[in-house]
């Protein structure tokens, strides 16, 4: 079975003026104490293209939810000195960046993407174990750092199906586009224990956007980032900075939910909306709202994920929702009735479809409702043709929204599927996040990016 992904390539000689523009800001703002990078809206734009991968290859950070999936953003650029070629995930569901380091004298690195060798990086430096970055910026981590036989700071990273990764916090300088930004911190794995080796070998690692201190987003100091899928052939674009483009509809904000206290299942550097209600072909499910409130151990929080393909709800909003579809469809649809078949593990609401089918029925839209915004679901989105499925004549379709309690995980996760053709902003400076329905292949268009 293979997927798709979606690769961020490095920025087109036309962005590096607005890349200058935005650190020179930084660099005013930090020496002279005056705000610039507000007034001049410094904003970098960078490309997705599409590339097959086996889904396998991708592996998702157990710092947060380690769900399998088919199709996942990624961004190229170059890190160290000199500079070498890595790929790495785009999850904001995730804090610490990550490269999977080789650390060979002799290895050629600087023509793969595969690992990155900090032998031959001049900028490369670990950090010692007693560094306030070890020790204090690491708090939210899943598992606490310790220290390496040589004093530095050691991290690992574990994950759900046994797998695990090891090796030592650093600082490197990371090139977007040809704008080099130094001491950029990092998790260099050079241990890492996986079933799949093979497969795993082709990404380079992660790049954690979340909240946390030492995500990628934070240590760049960007006060928003934007990114906008298309569900044609899965293009589109990231932006990282403002986006105050005339074409672009007004967003509407759904606020971020804090939360001070510590608590077991509450993840508080993840981006946590609140959900409050679903509706199936514009009518709202009776679905009591205490069931999309988190309770007092943090466990039923509503997340945003890039790094997670589909939509997974709590059991009672979920059961209420496939109850409803499964009614709406009950006569243009063909159930798939083998009790044994769940797909991905989450996902129990199949479909039979003729394989010389070429377009599904009309479906009814699911709309996910937010405090102050809506994001709503149409189409191809909402049923997904299960790769290498087949019965007899039929191939299988799986709704595109699974059961969290089956995986095990105590939260709402939204998945990037369901952002398709969404604009989706991410304000940290007012801590609420923007959405607009486009066209993202138009609005990659109108950047000049030919989409």
């Amino acid at each position: 079975m293979r997927g798709y992904c979606l690769a961020f390539d490095s920025a087109n000689i036309k962005f590096l003026k607005s890349c200058f523009l935005f650190f020179f800001c930084i660099l005013f703002s930090v020496f002279y104490n005056i705000d610039l990078c507000s007034s001049v809206n410094p904003a970098l734009v960078l490309p997705l293209k599409t590339q097959v991968i086996p889904p396998e290859s991708v592996r998702r950070s157990p710092d947060k939810l380690p769900f399998r999936h088919n199709i996942s953003l990624t961004v190229s650029l170059t890190v160290g000195t000199p500079p070498q070629n890595v790929t790495m995930v785009i999850d904001t569901g995730s804090e610490l960046s990550w490269l999977h380091c080789n650390t060979s004298q002799n290895s050629s690195s600087s023509s793969s993407s595969s690992t990155f060798n900090p032998v031959r990086s001049s900028s490369y430096s670990p950090i010692p174990c007693s560094s306030s970055t070890c020790t204090d910026q690491t708090r939210d981590f899943p598992i606490r750092p310790s220290c390496d036989s040589n004093q530095f700071c050691h991290a690992t990273l574990s994950y759900a199906d046994a797998s695990s990764s090891e090796g030592n916090l650093a600082t490197d300088t990371f090139y977007i586009g040809n704008s080099g930004i130094p001491n950029v911190v990092f998790g260099c794995m050079d241990s890492i224990f996986s079933s799949n080796n093979e497969e795993d070998s082709k990404n380079t690692g992660l790049m954690g956007m979340n909240r946390g201190s030492l995500s990628f987003v934070s240590q760049m100091g960007f006060p928003k980032f934007s990114y906008c899928i298309s569900e044609y052939d899965f293009s589109g674009l990231l932006l990282l900075g403002d986006a105050n483009f005339s074409w672009l509809a007004p967003l509407n904000y759904t606020p971020l939910i804090e939360m001070s206290t510590p608590l077991p299942y509450f993840d508080r550097v993840a981006y946590t909306v609140q959900l409050e209600g679903i509706k199936v072909a514009h009518k709202l499910l009776p679905i009591p709202e205490s069931v999309f409130e988190p309770d007092h151990t943090g466990a039923g929080q509503t997340m945003v994920d890039s790094g997670t393909q589909f939509t997974f709800l709590l059991g009672p909003a979920y059961t209420a929702l496939r109850d409803h579809f499964l009614n709406q469809t009950a006569g243009s649809l063909r159930l798939y009735e083998d009790p044994n078949f769940v797909f991905q593990g989450a996902m129990d609401l199949c479909y039979r479809v003729p394989t010389n089918q070429t377009r599904l029925p009309p479906l009814p839209s699911v709309t996910l409702v937010f405090r102050g915004a809506e994001m709503t679901v149409t189409g191809d989105r909402i049923l997904y043709r299960v790769p290498g499925e087949r019965r007899g004549n039929d191939s299988i379709h799986c709704f595109t929204f699974g059961n969290s309690d089956l995986l095990g995980v105590e939260a709402f996760v939204i998945g990037h599927l369901h952002q398709q053709n969404v604009w989706m902003e991410f304000d940290l400076k007012k801590s609420r996040i923007g959405l607009a329905e486009i066209r993202c292949d138009l609005a990659g268009q109108k950047l000049g990016m030919g989409l």
